[in-house]
């Protein structure tokens, strides 16, 4: 049995697919069982659990050959990362309880990065669940190409993207949620001991200018890259309702200033960035 949390997330779910089309019985574990029907008509057991229940998540996981873990994202986290690290004590407690044979989890390029910083926490998941007595693999990727799922509207009516991204024509590493999905699926039917990092990017990296290239093409249409200014970044984000923007903040400068950057070589993906534009554009349409 392999376990799936966050499948009805957009890596959760290819995950899952992935799994399920090599006739390989998935338990989906789900916060609303209601959510978890779709998967139920799909094949898989359905499991209901919180992801700071470590009692609920233990019996989800209780019987798996491999667990995939991915840590619910939290964009305006309390000053300590309260939020974040309730889930991880969760689930290293859950982990412990139910001695899966191996357990794979989604982590982020720059996890390894001793600035404090919005990734710090999946940094902090690292550290915690691999002190566990489970073999562990912490799959590292890059900026997810779908980030610019929230650019499409300002692209296609006003033929701008807002970029905080900057400078715009410096590139940085991305990669689409699919290969990440399918690279994990392969991770959890690996065997290993121990713990281990893997780091994943995409064919090649892409800048601000590159990505208006690309809906500049898809488009029909003449679409810019422009900057956001700095100075106005922390009082636009509490105007969105953020309450403690910094951590945000330090992770936008982290990739700018090129601090948040793999340890390793990383694997490549294969998915260009206009096919990820493409699917983006059709998902709105």
């Amino acid at each position: 049995m392999y376990v799936v949390t966050g499948i009805t997330g957009q890596v959760g779910g290819v995950v899952a697919r992935q799994l399920l089309a090599r006739q390989l019985n998935v338990r989906a574990v789900v916060r609303d069982a209601q959510k978890g029907q779709v998967w139920a008509r799909q094949g898989c057991a359905v499991a209901v659990a919180e992801m700071n229940d470590a009692a609920a998540l233990a019996e989800a996981f209780t019987g798996a050959e491999a667990v995939f873990v991915l840590l619910p994202p939290v964009f305006d986290p309390s000053p300590d990362m309260a939020e974040a690290r309730a889930s991880i004590n969760a689930l290293h407690q859950a982990l412990e309880a139910s001695r899966p044979r191996k357990v794979v989890c989604l982590s982020t390029i720059g996890a390894q990065s001793a600035k404090p910083n919005l990734l710090s926490a999946l940094g902090l998941m690292e550290r915690t669940l691999s002190e566990l007595p489970v073999p562990s693999a912490f799959l590292r990727a890059a900026w997810f190409m779908e980030n610019y799922l929230w650019d499409v509207a300002s692209a296609r009516n006003d033929g701008v993207i807002a970029s905080h991204l900057q400078p715009l024509d410096r590139t940085i590493p991305m990669v689409a949620t699919a290969d990440i999905g399918r690279l994990a699926a392969e991770l959890l039917q690996q065997s290993w001991s121990g713990s281990r990092v893997v780091e994943l990017e995409g064919p090649l990296r892409y800048s601000p200018v590159q990505v208006a290239g690309a809906f500049t093409r898809l488009l029909g249409r003449p679409v810019q890259a422009q900057a956001i200014a700095r100075e106005g970044w922390e009082s636009s984000f509490v105007a969105q309702g953020m309450s403690n923007p910094v951590p945000r903040i330090q992770m936008l400068d982290g990739f700018n200033e090129g601090w948040i950057e793999f340890e390793g070589t990383p694997e490549k993906g294969v998915t260009s960035l206009d096919a990820v534009v493409q699917e983006l554009l059709q998902r709105v349409d």
